[in-house]
């Protein structure tokens, strides 16, 4: 008697789904790129949910505090998390960690992706990444890199490429990207990978040189820029991406309700537009696609941070 009772349940679930507001939230502080990201889908799931979808700005400890929050909320739907890829660097580069990023999230989708550019300050004599690599090996630890901070993305992104490339470098970290940007352009540092966003308008004014694409296929609005690929490095990927996950043990017919509604609006072509705005290029795929991508990143960077003993705390 009770089979039947128990295989129905989750289809039950799903079509009284959602039957109050939904907290998103947003482990960082309002008005960085994540948040936007957040309050552009919002809108949409709204109207597709006919619920309110209510922002919750938790910035705290890298986004661990918001993100245990989600992980410990009743596994109904009705909590969702915005992240960035750094949510698969954290556990590679802390030891500490209120939660387990593969077992206690599940994933929806990746909503975004932004490409990551290889930069060099424009008095290194160097016109392509090839180029590059082959004035680092013969000066080792002569060029400083800046990222945004330690054990960041990028600190970890450009700590593989050096492993890859056989080169040495010195790492300077700063506090967030527009600093880092700023020693780039005064010579300070000679090397870094940030968005193409915050790189555009450094390139435009000839302040700064892009010398390699992170994606896999060239960045339409670079299409002249190589990717690092193409320039010899197949197996480094510089992207950062933006995803949506809710708790685990949440009902997978709820999971792919919502799967289903994001992937409807990220199709929406004033979406699109306000994306490419933020630098943003709409993502989408299964809740099975963005569990390999976390699979793969958490692999990749604990990795990474092992051999370059790279740690946040």
């Amino acid at each position: 008697l009770l089979a039947p009772i128990a295989i129905g349940a989750p289809s039950v679930h799903a079509q009284s789904y959602p039957d109050r507001p939904i907290r998103l939230v947003v482990p960082f502080a309002a008005g960085g790129l994540i948040d936007v990201a957040a309050r552009l889908v919002a809108p949409h799931l709204e109207k597709s949910l006919g619920q309110p979808v209510v922002i919750d700005n938790r910035p705290a400890a890298a986004g661990m505090v918001g993100t245990n929050q989600v992980a410990k909320a009743q596994p109904d739907g009705h909590t969702l998390l915005m992240v960035a890829s750094s949510f698969t660097v954290i556990p590679a580069t802390r030891s500490k960690v209120p939660y387990d990023a593969a077992r206690d999230l599940a994933p929806i989708l990746v909503v975004a992706k932004s490409s990551m550019l290889f930069l060099i300050n424009p008095k290194v004599p160097a016109k392509s990444l090839t180029e590059f690599v082959a004035l680092a090996k013969a000066e080792p630890g002569k060029f400083n890199y800046a990222t945004p901070g330690a054990a960041s993305q990028a600190h970890l992104l450009i700590e593989l490429f050096s492993q890859k490339a056989g080169i040495k470098m010195q790492h300077i970290p700063f506090r967030g990207g527009n600093p880092a940007m700023q020693a780039m352009v005064a010579g300070d540092t000679q090397f870094t990978a940030i968005s193409t966003l915050l790189s555009l308008p450094h390139l435009q004014s000839g302040s700064l040189r892009a010398i390699a694409n992170g994606n896999l296929t060239r960045e339409p609005a670079l299409p002249d820029l190589p990717t690092i690929a193409e320039q010899g490095f197949p197996d480094v990927e510089a992207i950062q991406w933006i995803g949506l996950l809710t708790t685990a043990g949440t009902p997978r017919p709820v999971v792919d309700r919502l799967n289903a509604e994001v992937n409807r609006a990220l199709r929406d072509p004033d979406l699109i537009a306000k994306f490419a705005q933020q630098g943003l290029v709409p993502a989408g795929g299964t809740p099975d696609d963005f569990a390999r991508t976390i699979a793969a990143d958490l692999k990749n960077w604990s990795e990474t941070a092992r051999a370059a003993n790279i740690k946040a705390d």
